[in-house]
């Protein structure tokens, strides 16, 4: 055992020949589950010590007999390039070698103290082989960015009101090269792809699904086993530098999925890591998930928060990402999540509540906004829980935002409708707005909801094709009228008429056509305007921002309602027509007197419709209508939404003058 020498808390253990990166200070955190920078020690790094240049490993395996690190430099041989248990007790090894440089493939070859022999990827490594390699790869990425003005123009924005526009994006089936044996983009060739698109259409972000590597594509990334490495299917982590700094500069944010709710069982990966359950928890009815076959980290193991928030902690520092979409949050929260009675073990106060799960989402989602207080963390949480995006010092989890799943359900669900049934159902379009400020919400139309069956958005809409896509062109406009931030899925954004698949690009062939080449215009226009208009962005969270009209019309399937400002200039009247029905003389009740014009409509020719519209200023009646003292008269335009703005209020001078 090495002899142990004074250090301080930044100090690295140096004795007897042995280096360390780790400071008695580092282990102490780590074991007490508050290191959030773990990735700085942990793992493969290339440096020089005593003037020579080599690879220190690190590795946490606290059941472990002997630990090696193997590969190419020592024909995959254990034995020879042995790590050394430090004396500390907190079963991290670690060893430093000379002769093993950046670039070298490598794994820990294990013997546990249960008798097991693993060969393990490296949990903290930077870098992967390609699937179905399954090595990890020592890597010191180093890339110069160039995003500072981003940066400082998201700290500047930190916590005030703004648009939040996501385009959700599956990597490696959004455009592929089909001259190229159907090959997906790289890193660099998104970077320059992807970043124009977006920017064109207008999206302030994009939203990869997990880019972490995983060993079955067919996963779509959800299945990790490179908690800390960009997949190499697409690039080396520099390219994926590049492309989130292209993002950057372009006015684009990046958002990543994030996974630390399951992991896969694959042999390489987290599961029985040093021969016992390290990372999960042993009881499978704690430490299995039956729907994704796949392993529950144990949230109550101090190493594991420590692994957990380090990785949340990484993105944002190493890789400059402004947010984290948490996946499947729900299924962290309940002991019986998915489970039938005997299946799961209730806590100790005989709940169904996984208070360890809740403990360490409340500390993940403090120590995310304490350090990057610009940044956002998204939970997707399909229940009632209460607080989720709620600060975590009034009893929250402390989440920025929320995915509103009740209204993408209830939403999706009306629209499939025929038109004439609408009418008993008109609550489902309404509901919404009951809760819709109890939570900071995001409306997700996602890939969830075009997969295993379920069509594409377009599909599901009912009619023939004009219809169709009326309803669609509907459907867009009436989610960025709601409150709340917006997220869509890549295809939707032209009426992708087919369900999606990984294996295969979109239907890009499609915007020859002019009824997918309206979709596309509406998606940038609504994007145009939502950032123009702070009435929609303002107090999306607040109720201070959404007034009723009148939701009561259930006969004619019309509802309409006001988005609102500070300032009653930015006042907008909202109403959406959700019948096929061109509704002429339609009254609608305004709180001022004056001029009024449409600012937006669905219905228009450029985005193929029949141009239905409301040409030039509408005056206001001193007719009372819908407990307003004034109203207009209007013709919606059929299965479309239109929006009118105040163009000018008239004095009392002017108002006699006309004799009203």
């Amino acid at each position: 055992m090495a002899k142990k020498t004074k250090q301080t808390e930044s100090t690295p253990v140096v004795d007897d020949g042995h280096f360390s990166l780790f400071t008695e200070y580092d282990i102490y955190l780590f074991k007490s589950g508050k290191h959030y920078k773990l990735y700085e020690k942990m793992g493969a790094h290339v440096v020089t010590h005593n003037g020579v240049e080599g690879t220190y490993f690190a590795v946490w395996a606290p059941n472990a007999r002997v630990v090696s690190v193997i590969g190419y430099f020592n024909h995959w041989r254990d034995g020879v390039h042995k790590l050394s248990a430090r004396w500390d007790h907190s079963g991290v090894w670690e060893g430093f070698f000379p002769d093993i440089k950046h670039g070298e493939a490598y794994k820990y070859a294990i013997y546990s103290n249960t008798g097991d022999f693993v060969e393990k990827a490296d949990p903290f490594a930077a870098y992967a082989e390609t699937p179905p390699r399954t090595a990890s790869i020592v890597w010191e990425p180093k890339y110069e960015w160039k995003d500072q003005e981003w940066l400082e123009h998201r700290r500047q924005l930190a916590g005030k009101p703004k648009p939040y526009s996501v385009y959700e994006v599956h990597f490696g089936s959004w455009r592929r090269k089909t001259e190229e044996n159907n090959r997906a983009l790289t890193y660099p060739e998104m970077a320059h792809e992807l970043v124009d698109y977006v920017k064109d259409l207008g999206f302030t972000h994009v939203e990869f699904l997990p880019l972490m590597e995983h060993p079955f594509y067919g996963s779509w990334g959800y299945q990790l086993t490179g908690y800390f490495a960009p997949t190499s299917r697409y690039g080396s982590p520099e390219d994926f530098m590049y492309m989130v700094d292209c993002f950057h500069r372009a006015g684009i944010g990046v958002i990543l999925d994030w996974v630390p709710s399951h992991f896969p069982g694959d042999a390489h990966g987290l599961y029985k890591f040093d021969g016992t359950h390290l990372y999960e928890h042993a009881d499978p009815r704690k430490g299995f998930h039956p729907d994704w076959k796949s392993y529950i980290f144990n949230y109550g193991r101090n190493e594991v928060r420590s692994f957990l928030i380090s990785n949340a902690m990484f993105w944002m520092e190493r890789y400059h990402i402004d947010g984290l979409r948490v996946d499947a949050v729900a299924s962290m929260l309940y002991l019986d999540y998915s489970r039938k009675d005997g299946e799961w073990i209730a806590n100790e106060y005989g709940g169904n509540e996984n208070l360890e799960a809740i403990s360490f989402l409340k500390e993940m989602n403090e120590a995310v906004y304490k350090d990057f207080p610009d940044a956002v963390t998204i939970a997707e949480e399909s229940t009632s829980w209460t607080g989720v995006s709620r600060p975590t010092y009034i009893g929250g989890l402390g989440f920025g935002q929320k995915w509103m799943m009740g209204w993408m359900h209830d939403t999706l669900h009306f629209f499939q409708l025929d038109p004439v049934h609408r009418k008993y159902h008109h609550n489902e379009i309404t509901f919404s707005i009951i809760y819709a400020f109890t939570e900071n919400f995001m409306l997700p139309l996602s890939h969830d909801e075009v997969v295993h069956g379920k069509g594409s958005i377009l599909g599901k809409m009912p009619g023939d094709e004009w219809r169709k896509f009326a309803n669609l062109r509907l459907l867009y406009g009436y989610m960025f009228m709601h409150p709340g931030t917006k997220l869509l899925f890549m295809g939707g954004e032209f009426g992708q008429s087919s369900e999606w698949s990984h294996e295969r690009s979109l239907d890009w062939h499609l915007l020859q056509y002019d009824v997918h080449k309206g979709v596309q215009t509406l998606m940038r226009d609504l994007n145009a305007f939502y950032k123009n208009e702070p009435a929609l962005y303002q107090h999306a969270f607040d109720n201070k921002g959404f007034r009723w009209i009148d939701y009561g019309d259930r006969d004619n399937s019309v509802i309409a309602f006001q988005r609102l400002s500070d300032h009653k200039e930015d006042l907008l009247v909202v109403v959406c027509n959700f019948t096929p029905e061109v509704r002429y003389h339609y009254r609608i009740g305004v709180p001022y007197r004056g001029q009024w014009k449409e600012v937006f409509n669905s219905d228009l020719k450029r985005y193929n419709g029949g141009d239905v519209i409301n040409s030039g200023l509408i005056p206001t009646s001193p007719v009372k209508y819908h407990g307003q003292d004034y109203s207009i008269s209007l013709t919606l335009p059929p299965l479309a939404i239109t929006v009118l703005k105040l163009e000018r209020e008239l004095n009392e001078f002017e108002l006699k003058d006309i004799g009203t």
